[in-house]
């Protein structure tokens, strides 16, 4: 029976009925916990991310049978992007066999950093959460995949030296950061206020309370100091309303960059013609010209299935849904692949994290080449190497605008570092000495 398979149950819970972890173990069914925020003011960006997600893991399901035969499990618990409710939802959940956690919230992944330890369950948290928890040592059930919120700052300031013709041109040129007033806002200030020291340009700050349907001043005060360019890192409704701010005090969207989760359809179409030439980072490909795109269609919505419209298969947030989902249950398979073709714990699939090696021709073996990037895990690094990119908004799609940037992963490493060590000094934590869990393994 189709519910049996749990190609709908994301669907069932949100209309109020879950499925029972303890039947799907009892039936060789890998449990995957979904943390999602269907309802309040960041509904436009969670849902098309939570859709993409859920329908991945259907579609495995009904072509592969599962995770190499393990069939997957799942349930939505609606935390509305509050970091109370979502530290609910995961205690709910944990009891149900949960391998992992991704909450798609930095918030809440700062509430579930100690908890995760404590009950062995990993914090996924692909482009968010706290960049220094790519230091495995300190960190060892985080893992901050592919690229970290310090990687799109550092890539954004590379990026605007090569549109004014150099790093040397950096210097005078003011830049502004508009940003949610969250830990999830705060994170890249740090790194731009290091790089706007060492490439001598002006920067400035500007806190949006949230949701952020109140910036008005905020734009006034960028109309007056007029800065080269402006930064964001918004979430929600603020994304849409800080563009609409541009556009009335005139500031020109192309020089207008927002961090990956502020640059999605429902940042842009709100604000019309507007938003036109707005850019963004990314760490993926766009659209829907991608075969595992085509097997969701196939296999999911040719079927009746589908957890959304068919229309939104393919923007920017369901693909990073479909992205995340994969990056999951691959380290899921490398958990099963070493530890057993069963349901695995979340210790196993810990394991499976440091150990992830998603090749190129593993990505084209998974359908995802052009879409996702490869990615190699260690003790060590729990993020890879950071790539990042440009898109651009031309009223109705968007569009790649940049070469592949890497960012100055050397510099960045030893950052993470320095904040994990504090971090652990702070918290008592005794770092991992991963060169001897590597020589152990041998």
């Amino acid at each position: 029976m189709r519910m049996k398979s749990i190609a709908v149950l994301a669907v069932a819970a949100a209309a109020g009925w879950g499925f029972a972890a303890g039947e799907a173990l009892a039936q060789n069914e890998q449990f995957v916990p979904r943390l999602v925020y269907r309802t309040g003011p960041y509904a436009p960006n969670g849902i098309p991310f939570a859709n993409g997600y859920a329908d991945y893991l259907d579609m495995v399901n009904a072509r592969d049978g599962g995770i190499d035969g393990v069939k997957i499990a799942y349930e939505e618990c609606e935390d509305g992007y509050n970091n109370d409710k979502g530290v609910e939802c995961y205690e709910r959940l944990k009891t149900k066999g949960a391998a992992y956690v991704d909450p798609l919230s930095t918030g809440i992944t700062y509430a579930l950093l100690e908890r995760a330890v404590a009950d062995k369950i990993p914090l996924t948290t692909i482009g968010y959460g706290r960049a220094d928890a790519s230091y495995g040592p300190v960190f060892p059930y985080a893992f901050p995949f592919p690229a970290t919120y310090w990687d799109s700052a550092d890539a954004m300031v590379t990026y605007v030296a090569q549109q004014e013709g150099g790093m040397a041109k950096l210097k005078g040129k003011r830049i502004a950061l508009v940003y949610h007033d969250s830990a999830y806002g705060k994170e890249p200030i740090a790194t731009l206020e290091r790089l706007a020291k060492e490439d001598g340009f002006e920067f400035d700050k500007y806190a949006v309370s949230p949701p952020g349907i109140d910036q008005k001043s905020v734009w006034l005060q960028i109309r007056q100091k007029r800065p080269h360019w402006v930064f964001m890192w918004g979430w929600g409704v603020m994304n849409s309303t800080a563009i609409k701010e541009a556009a009335a005090v005139g500031y020109p969207m192309d020089h207008f960059i927002g961090v990956w989760y502020s640059g999605a359809e429902p940042d842009v179409i709100p604000a019309g013609p507007a938003a036109k030439g707005y850019k963004a980072t990314t760490f993926h490909g766009v659209g829907a010209d991608y075969p595992v795109i085509r097997d969701i269609l196939k296999y999911v919505y040719a079927k009746g299935g589908g957890h959304g419209s068919k229309d939104e298969v393919g923007q920017v947030l369901y693909d990073r849904g479909v992205i995340n989902a994969m990056y999951d249950l691959e380290a899921v398979r490398t958990a099963q692949e070493h530890f057993g073709r069963k349901p695995v714990t979340g210790e196993q699939v810990q394991w499976g994290f440091e150990h992830l090696n998603v090749t190129p021709v593993r990505l084209t073996q998974l359908g995802f080449e052009g879409l996702a990037i490869p990615l190699k895990l260690s003790c060590e690094d729990h993020k890879g190497n950071g790539n990042v990119r440009i898109i651009q908004w031309d009223g109705e799609h968007w569009n790649v605008a940049s070469d592949w940037i890497q960012p100055h992963n050397d510099v960045l490493r030893e950052q993470y570092k320095e904040s994990a060590l504090k971090y652990a000094q702070e918290k008592g934590i005794k770092p991992r000495d991963c060169a001897a869990q590597s020589a152990e393994a041998k």
